[in-house]
């Protein structure tokens, strides 16, 4: 007997409870608890920090775009760019690939962390939205790369995140 779809999601909430995710958001792709509004979670940024952005299209929400910006300080800074950075803000989209593909991406966004460790917030499409990704792809794909998910919240009414961290070596 193999574990249906619906089995599995009932597990990864109980696990995920235990990490303090949203699963009301993982099952909807927006929170709706009432005393949540869109945009409410902290994103657990500092003044100074500097943030890389990987995936920027014309789609993205620019009102959460400057809300990094405004909680850092600090301008995102482009994919392109060798610097070592204090976090990521990924935007992902169905149609930018399969769970490897992310991972490859998470990889990529964790070799570019100041000591290898940040956070790197995921931003889906929120549920029922074209290129919308389920949450369980992006975990398994952080997992994948060596990350842990911590958090999912509607960050915005179109866009999920959901919390990565990641861990450097102990110096």
């Amino acid at each position: 007997m193999g574990l249906t779809p619906g089995v599995l999601l009932e597990i990864l909430r109980g696990i995920w409870s235990t990490m303090n995710v949203d699963t009301k958001a993982l099952a909807s792709g927006r929170s709706k608890e009432r005393n949540t509004v869109p945009g409410s979670t902290s994103l657990e940024l500092k003044k100074g920090q500097v943030v890389q952005e990987f995936g920027w299209d014309e789609d993205v929400d620019e009102a959460l775009r400057a809300r990094f910006e405004e909680e850092t300080g600090e301008e995102l800074a482009d994919e392109e760019s060798l610097d070592m950075f204090d976090g990521a803000l990924v935007w992902w989209r169905a149609e930018d690939g399969d769970m490897e593909d992310l991972a490859d991406l998470l990889v990529d966004a964790r070799s570019n962390l100041d000591h290898g460790s940040g956070i790197i917030w995921v931003m889906v499409p929120a549920h029922g939205s074209d290129g919308f990704v389920d949450h369980v792809i992006v975990d398994e794909a952080a997992q994948t790369a060596g990350l842990s998910a911590t958090n999912a919240a509607a960050l915005s009414q179109t866009w999920t995140g959901v919390r990565l961290s990641a861990r450097g070596p102990r110096l």
